[in-house]
């Protein structure tokens, strides 16, 4: 890991774990070797479980074996294509339960590291964009272009709206200590050249 990208998930951490920590009366710091709560050293192991690959009956298991096998930490992509299969109509019943897999992790005395996307590296079709996306006229994937961005911000206001009203940041007592957008982009940015910064 590059010192920039260490740097960067330094930046993260102190962003979203820091305060959530605190509400929970642990006083959270970084020395340059580790995260530190209450004074001691702590790693926080993380593991992913992608929701729509499993049915709910199955991620309540899931989840309680994660635990079993150490990890502090669920990791989950949100699937884009899945909840907003169509422009404007939204999906989160069944499998695209993402609020109930959420509390599941809660109950279980896990936190989530919730990846936003919109694209995800999860070997998934189309990268987990809805496929509507491609036909938004003057549209470029992943770059600086209005499009995207307009389309990018409508999709995350609309499920970061829904983690809120469900109270499910750690700031609102939830499980989310980390929120990300495009954690699989600073290596593709340089393809991009000026596109790919904003």
């Amino acid at each position: 890991m590059g010192a920039r990208s260490a740097f960067n998930w330094f930046l993260l951490y102190m962003v979203f774990l820091s305060p959530c920590l605190q509400l929970t009366q642990c006083n959270f710091t970084y020395d340059r070797e580790a995260l530190l709560v209450n004074g001691q050293r702590r790693i926080l192991f993380s593991g992913s479980i992608h929701y729509p690959r499993s049915t709910p009956e199955m991620w309540e298991d899931l989840i309680q074996k994660a635990k079993d096998g150490g990890l502090d930490v669920i990791d989950t992509y949100v699937f884009w294509n899945l909840h907003e299969p169509s422009l404007g109509n939204y999906t989160f019943e069944e499998r695209y339960d993402l609020v109930r897999f959420i509390k599941l992790v809660q109950t279980a005395a896990l936190y989530v590291h919730l990846c936003i996307g919109p694209y995800i590296c999860a070997e998934w079709n189309f990268g987990g964009f809805p496929v509507w996306l491609k036909y938004v006229p003057g549209i470029s994937f992943r770059t600086n272009n209005e499009p995207f961005k307009a389309a990018m911000q409508t999709f995350t206001q609309k499920l970061v709206q829904l983690m809120k009203d469900e109270e499910l940041f750690e700031s609102q007592g939830g499980p989310i200590i980390l929120s990300q957008i495009e954690n699989e982009y600073e290596h593709l940015s340089k393809a991009f050249g000026e596109a790919g910064h904003a």
